[in-house]
């Protein structure tokens, strides 16, 4: 398979991967995603995101390569050890498993040095990028002193391919520069679910704000057979619809978006509600007509009739994409809907693709993760690409 068509505002165009060149003797300088949670001691909490990177860098290595591994962590305001990538060295080195050298910077002539000197099977992973402001800033110098750490350069972070960055998108610019296998694997489900659907294509889309949402509902529309809405933007398309929402979530400025929108024969919105009076553990939650919100309640799910009505459609369905949680999945009280969404898409028998972040979070939490045809690593990337946008670590690796 090799080359890899990426959605580039609508339009395809192939893109060269790890697969397509010789990696043989040569360092590999390899953008991973290893923006891990951690507890307040440092210890990783979830490695998921390590784990994605396997692939890759098994390849490469199989293949006689070096690597220099380089990620940002967090979002640390200079050189804050509590950001140190050291803890993802000693996670990675029992992953792979061979040792993996931790190198106290990611630029400077000591760095460099070291990177120099690889041999095939070495693997050394550089300190937080984020560290300097010049990666944020897609510094021109700042992408040149990371590029000299490789002879090629591998973009397998698709959680960051959405923000052009220096080690994302300004080290392209020094080295021949391609995708790895798990930025292959997500621009071939997320393209494909966009550009060739296996139909019904429903998508399922929750979360808070309708803003949030709205280029990725206008390139959806067009595209897909159904459209289910849950999650708190749920309540602004129906106050567009006349209905009372008392205190649940509102963003007045997407009325009217939200009205041209519910109008839609396609789209479907929540029949029934789970409300309750305040957001917590201890709220005292009950079902109501999605219509029919007290002025003092919230609506913090959708509701058991629009869970199952939603269920049916997903399991019918021969491509899913969703993104955004049904409700305030964290509270029991207020999980059902989200974690009945989960279940359908884990029961169907078509392409069943889960957005990043909190999507991705529930999939995990309820155990249907790994029964899903593709959990995205990436929120905000998979957001975007939805969207029909450019990804700029993306667009600026090699056409095939």
């Amino acid at each position: 398979m090799g080359e890899v068509a990426a959605v580039e505002s609508g339009v395809p165009s192939k893109k060269k991967t790890v697969r397509d060149i010789e990696v043989a003797g040569k360092r590999a300088l390899v953008r991973c995603d290893f923006n891990v949670p951690v507890d307040e001691k440092g210890s990783i909490t979830d490695d998921r995101r390590i784990r994605e990177s396997l692939p890759t860098l098994n390849y490469l290595l199989g293949k006689g390569a070096s690597l220099v591994l380089c990620s940002h962590f967090g979002r640390p305001k200079g050189r804050d050890t509590k950001y140190s990538l050291a803890p993802v060295a000693m996670r990675l080195a029992q992953l792979l498993p061979r040792p993996v050298e931790f190198l106290s910077d990611c630029i400077g002539a000591d760095v460099e040095a070291r990177t120099a000197s690889l041999k095939p099977g070495d693997v050394v992973l550089l300190e937080n990028v984020r560290f300097y402001d010049a990666e944020t800033n897609n510094d021109a110098e700042f992408a040149s002193q990371l590029a000299r750490h490789g002879d090629l350069f591998v973009n397998d972070a698709f959680g960051s391919a959405h923000r052009a960055h220096a080690s994302t998108e300004g080290v392209a610019h020094h080295l021949p520069a391609v995708a790895g296998l798990l930025m292959e694997k997500e621009i071939e489900f997320l393209g494909h679910a966009l550009d060739d659907p296996k139909r019904p294509f429903v998508a399922v889309l929750g979360g808070a704000k309708v803003a949030d949402k709205i280029r990725v509902i206008e390139n959806l529309l067009p595209k897909v057979d159904s459209l289910l809405i849950g999650g708190g933007m749920a309540f602004t398309f129906l106050k567009a619809q006349g209905c009372e929402i008392g205190k649940s979530l509102l963003d007045a400025d997407s009325l009217e978006f939200a009205g041209r929108v519910a109008a839609d024969p396609k789209v479907c919105l929540p029949v029934d509600v789970v409300a309750a009076d305040q957001v917590s553990e201890e709220a005292q939650s009950h079902v109501t007509a999605a219509s029919d919100l007290g002025p003092e309640e919230y609506g913090l799910d959708i509701g058991p009739k629009t869970a199952s009505e939603f269920a049916e459609i997903i399991r019918g369905a021969g491509t899913v994409v969703w993104n955004g949680p049904m409700g305030v999945f964290e509270i029991e009280a207020f999980a059902g809907g989200t974690r009945t969404v989960c279940a359908a898409m884990a029961e169907c028998d078509g392409v069943t693709i889960v957005g990043g972040g909190d999507t991705a979070a529930a999939a995990e939490q309820f155990g249907y993760a790994d029964r899903m045809t593709h959990v995205s690593t990436g929120g905000g990337a998979s957001l975007e690409f939805l969207e029909g946008r450019t990804l700029p670590g993306i667009s600026a690796l090699l056409d095939a």
